[in-house]
């Protein structure tokens, strides 16, 4: 199940960047659950990770080789390699060690990425007896294979893909992402993957992507859990026409909308894949102090499980919003400034169910399947989007039944 209609678009090659995918069985036989994503020399590499203390032996080893000019991503389906301990680290360095046999590199420009069940020991045999298959299978026009290659409970594959103009030049940008459950990034959330053929040195490509991940990634939650392995990694591969990118330029900030603008759209995809979901919800905070501000009374209102049960049964329960914006801690809120609308129907102001309001329009409202909730707390000038959807039977399904 799937909020709105959400085929694969079209994805543009990137100069420099290969992909290669394969099955190995390591929780199913219906699509590829190892994927390689190769760089050519020369080019840069960015990541952000999830702040959850217990990240997975596959993030320790990621940030620890970052600094290492990276040149090859290996990411499996199926097992999380989370909560394995030291015996973890030493399966997601013997995977790296084994790709770099494959491609004449060294274990040290590896990033592994994975992502499944939390607990269970990485089945090392059976993922590097596939990494000569996905190897032979690189290929620059692999995008929608890869897509396929990351999912777990996503329902469909999901990517994103803009050529804009740089000096003249096109540069390309394109990603996938994967992600339906256990997602309330802080940092980035799901997996994701993307690449350029821009170029741009290490740290400034960092910077990019960490501002656009701040705005789009961590602007999203299904359920308000954070996974022990989330990543995002932006590759950069120097492949395109296009002069080197620096900051404060024009250039920099063509770029960076670009970025933000796959990152948003990879986001937004997978709420509309959150497990179970049949709504998608756009909270929007206006009027506030701070973004720090806007962002918990966005966030505070997407994790309450009673605000997204009466959106899934379409019931304008109002006061489970107003209950949520109250309880999100912000200091000092003068009520009578307050406002919430459900879509354009305003449902509360002067600290209370507004004399407009009509169930009817309500429910008008919440029978749609894309809503948006916007609340002005009369602070300040400050705007924030979240992006959230429902709980429905589907997602309690999903997730006790993920084991077997």
């Amino acid at each position: 199940m799937a909020v709105g209609h959400n085929p694969f678009p079209e994805m543009h090659s990137v100069k420099g960047i290969k992909l290669g995918s394969t099955n190995v069985g390591i929780k199913q036989t219906v699509r590829d659950d190892i994927l390689v994503i190769e760089m050519a020399a020369g080019g840069s590499c960015a990541a952000v990770f999830t702040q959850n203390a217990f990240c997975a032996a596959p993030v320790h080893l990621a940030k620890s080789h970052l600094n290492q000019e990276p040149r090859w991503l290996l990411i499996n389906s199926g097992n999380a390699n989370a909560g394995t301990g030291k015996q973890g680290l030493q399966d997601a360095f013997a995977c790296c060690a084994s790709l770099a046999g494959e491609v004449d590199g060294l274990a040290q420009q590896v990033l592994p990425f994975s992502t499944g069940v939390i607990g269970e020991p990485l089945p090392v045999a059976k993922l590097t007896s596939g990494l000569a298959a996905a190897v032979a299978n690189l290929a620059e026009d692999h995008w929608p294979q890869a897509a396929q290659a990351i999912m777990t409970t996503d329902t469909f594959a999901k990517g994103a893909s803009e050529i804009i103009s740089i000096a003249g030049q096109p540069v390309t940008i394109t990603g996938i992402s994967k992600g339906a459950g256990m997602i309330q990034p802080n940092m980035a959330t799901m997996l994701g993957f993307i690449a350029t053929d821009a170029s741009i040195e290490a740290g400034l490509l960092q910077q990019s992507l960490a501002a656009a991940a701040e705005h789009s990634f961590n602007r999203i939650s299904v359920d308000g859990d954070t996974s022990t392995n989330d990543a995002c990694v932006l590759l950069a591969s120097a492949g395109a026409a296009a002069p080197e990118i620096s900051a404060d330029t024009p250039e920099y900030e063509v770029f960076n909308a670009a970025l933000h603008r796959v990152c948003k759209r990879l986001a937004e995809l997978i709420i509309r894949d959150g497990e179970g979901a049949t709504k998608l919800m756009r909270i929007v905070v206006e009027q506030a102090d701070t973004v720090a501000e806007a962002v918990l009374v966005a966030k505070t209102i997407a994790h309450s499980p009673l605000v997204k049960t009466a959106f899934f049964a379409s019931d304008p329960n109002w006061g489970r919003i107003l209950a949520a914006v109250g309880r999100a801690g912000v200091e000092n809120l003068e009520l009578e400034k307050i406002e919430i609308y459900l879509g354009t129907v305003c449902i509360v102001e002067n600290g209370g169910r507004s004399p407009s309001y009509t169930e009817q329009d309500g429910q008008r409202v919440m029978n749609q399947p894309e809503i948006t909730i916007t609340v002005r707390l009369g602070r300040g000038a400050v705007s924030e989007e979240v992006l959230t959807c429902d709980f429905s039977y589907d997602y309690v399904r999903i997730n006790a039944e993920y084991r077997t």
